[in-house]
């Protein structure tokens, strides 16, 4: 081997577990730091497209998922709350480019142990909770790592760094590198309830356009049964948090979009700020970054999770080959430019144009928009090239195409 140390890896979400079985998988020892004292139970993600789906195919993550009850998601919607339904997308259309031509529906916080478990079996794997990643420093052939445990600091070597700690990177923060963007006016809540709106029409993800009261709608599993319905909804970032998340105030927007007799059983709640953020670059030396540490953007489209994993299934495979001395430090640079540029072409675009789209207030503008969605989601053609590119198809095929 080329290198004598491991890789550690700061972060036990989706991005720095995948990205750690990738390197596993190949013989690279690794090391994982979390903060947590376990697994994060973050029920904001869950939507999972074709391409993710193809990448942990290798790892039969897929089919556990199915077995914990994932939710196929066939065709999806795009509505506006006044003028109905404006097009119907059947995923059908991609399966010549895909195995998987469906969404997946899983919470998060069902994935992370899934990729935990198929680690457990790799003994020059490690998994270390309650171990916080303070800051990284190159040092010669390698990276000194400042991390705190049990509240105390001390200094761990490895052959190289993984930032997957999340929007507030340690790993970046020590890398100096902007993390470029905005951040939206508007916050987002979430509710969960076990209430069904399939009877209603609703597809399984539905995303309804309002200048006023715009509402996105998906289903999970859940506590299989019952499942769960997440309705993200818009909010005032200005007002008191305990307004925003007052019991009443929620039935009344819940009765707002669809009344109904009696209340409505929420089960969970969150209400959070949107941010489209791009670091400048995910490598330096041998310190890189992945998911949110790299990117963070809004939820509408389901791609942030999804964009992650891609992150760290590239990355995890061009760390073994430079850890085992088949690649040079260049193929680094290539994994910023082949996940960077596409982040911008198509994620970042696609996300804050279903943004514009669903809260747009121009009355003709909104009024021209929603006869382009009626045209693309009428035309088999112009619905297959839209897909593409909101199934992150297109997306990937660019990447790889990158050299």
């Amino acid at each position: 081997m080329a290198e004598a140390w491991p890789v550690l890896i700061a972060g036990a979400g989706p991005a720095g577990l995948t990205c750690a079985l990738s390197l596993a998988d190949a013989g690279v020892p690794v090391v994982v730091c979390e903060a947590g004292a376990d697994l994060a139970l973050d029920l904001r993600a869950g939507t999972y497209h074709p391409p993710t789906l193809e990448m942990l195919e290798r790892w039969g993550i897929p089919e556990r998922m199915m077995a914990l009850g994932a939710i196929q998601v066939r065709t999806w919607q795009i509505r506006d709350r006044e003028a109905g339904v404006l097009a119907d997308f059947d995923l059908g259309l991609l399966a010549n480019d895909t195995n998987y031509p469906y969404r997946l529906h899983l919470e998060q916080h069902k994935l992370t142990p899934l990729l935990l478990e198929k680690l457990r079996f790799y003994p020059h794997f490690s998994m270390r909770f309650g171990t916080r990643v303070v800051a990284g420093r190159q040092n010669g052939d390698g990276v000194d790592v400042l991390v705190e445990e049990g509240g105390r600091r001390h200094i761990e070597r490895c052959a190289y760094l993984v930032g997957a700690d999340g929007t507030h990177s340690a790993v970046r923060e020590s890398m100096g590198v902007d993390f470029e963007g905005f951040t939206w006016d508007e916050g987002f809540l979430i509710v969960s309830t076990t209430y069904d709106f399939e009877p209603h029409g609703f597809a399984k993800a539905t995303y309804i356009a309002d200048p006023e009261e715009w509402v996105m709608l998906f289903k999970v599993p859940g506590f299989n049964p019952p499942a769960l319905w997440r309705i993200a909804l818009p909010t005032d970032p200005t007002r008191k948090r305990a307004e925003i998340m007052d019991d009443a105030a929620i039935q009344a927007r819940l009765q707002s979009f669809l009344p109904r007799e009696t209340p409505y059983d929420v089960v969970h709640r969150n209400a959070y700020r949107v941010h489209q953020r791009v670091a400048k670059t995910y490598n330096l030396g041998r310190i890189a970054i992945a998911g949110d540490a790299a990117h963070v953007n809004n939820p509408l489209g389901g791609m942030g999770l999804n964009g992650s994993v891609h992150d760290a299934v590239n990355l995890g495979d061009k760390l073994a080959s430079l850890w085992k001395g088949e690649a040079g430090p260049e193929v680094l640079d290539l994994y910023t430019r082949q996940r960077r540029g596409p982040q911008f072409e198509y994620v970042q675009r696609i996300t804050i144009e279903n943004k514009r789209f669903i809260t747009e207030r121009d009355p003709a503008q909104r009024r021209a928009r929603q006869d382009e969605m009626r045209r693309i989601g009428a035309d088999k053609k112009l619905a297959y090239e839209y897909l593409l590119n909101s199934s992150m198809i297109a997306m990937v095929r660019k990447a790889e195409g990158i050299r």
